[in-house]
């Protein structure tokens, strides 16, 4: 009986350990580990590869030191971007975070950007940081001493761009406030429509808000979809599709007649606004720009 237990602890631990080995994900954008299978006075080192992606650190132990290192160059995270122009990053923590706490290193300083404890019931709230041209940002997780660390698991996303101006904040809203309201001109417009991660036509059916990133969320239903990054407009089978899109507060969208083009980027899978003219102001900028040939590009079936 005892030889038999022990060879199923042998099993065990063996599973186990096969199971908790830190590994890449194939395109190294994202990493996933366990703290069983690391010293506890350790520093493991991680390299993100790309401009968007994923940790994954369960029973945390020890620490990690996570460099944000994409091989796109920074000119390539945003459209229309210099090589000089500061690019974002932002985290996005799993809304069951714990067992560790989250640093920005920059300097051989750390500056806290998710706590674990007394910080967890707002960890759902994205950070963002600024970085320059050629800088590695490095986090640095920690694990917090912990009786039981069963449950603990520090999950968080991460996403760089470089069509976002973004402060080190504990809740920040994704796109600038600076500008944010500001209605898009005619060439804003129609480069809006080349570059954007999603281009709609449709009606607002409601706006409600988003009191956790202290957005509003416009209930759109769509008539027309051009282009979509992800499913942000699933087709229903029905002459519409119904979609939502984020904007700052400050902006005052409300619910009204008459359809728009909507465009903008994708945020951690959320949709936040752009440029949104209406859509017949949309199509007489559109019209001209081709009889001027200036338009520089077209939508599809236009």
């Amino acid at each position: 009986m005892e030889v038999s237990g022990f060879k199923s602890f042998v099993v065990w631990i063996s599973f186990l350990t096969g199971f908790t080995m830190a590994n890449y994900s194939e395109d190294q954008c994202s990493w996933r580990g366990s703290g069983l299978s690391q010293a506890t006075k350790n520093v493991e080192q991680v390299w993100l590869r790309c401009a968007e992606g994923s940790v994954e650190w369960l029973y945390p132990a020890g620490a990690l030191r996570l460099t944000l290192a994409p091989r796109l160059p920074w000119s390539a995270m945003g459209p229309g971007e210099s090589s000089n122009h500061p690019v974002s990053a932002c985290i996005k923590p799993d809304k069951h975070w714990g067992g560790a706490q989250l640093y920005l290193e920059r300097d051989g300083v750390l500056e806290l950007l998710v706590g674990d404890g007394e910080e967890k019931p707002h960890s759902a709230h994205v950070r963002c940081f600024s970085a320059v041209p050629g800088e590695r940002p490095a986090l640095f997780l920690q694990a917090t001493p912990h009786q039981d660390i069963s449950r603990r698991i520090a999950t968080f996303r991460y996403e760089l761009r470089g069509d976002w101006t973004a402060q080190l904040s504990a809740n920040t809203v994704p796109i600038s406030n600076e500008g944010a309201c500001r209605p898009c001109n005619n060439t804003e417009i129609l480069m809006a429509v080349c570059t954007s991660d999603f281009v709609v036509r449709g009606n607002i059916r409601s706006v409600e808000t988003d009191s956790n990133l202290r957005a509003a969320v416009i209930k759109v239903s769509a008539t027309r979809v051009y282009r979509q990054k992800f499913a942000l407009f699933p087709d229903s089978g029905r002459l519409t599709r119904s979609g939502e899109i984020r904007t700052a507060l400050q902006c005052g969208v409300r619910p009204g007649p008459g359809s728009f083009l909507f465009t903008g980027r994708v945020h951690f899978g959320e949709a936040w606004l752009g440029c949104a003219p209406r859509y017949k102001d949309f199509l007489k900028a559109y019209e001209e720009a081709k009889q001027s040939l200036t338009i520089p590009c077209t939508l599809v079936n236009d």
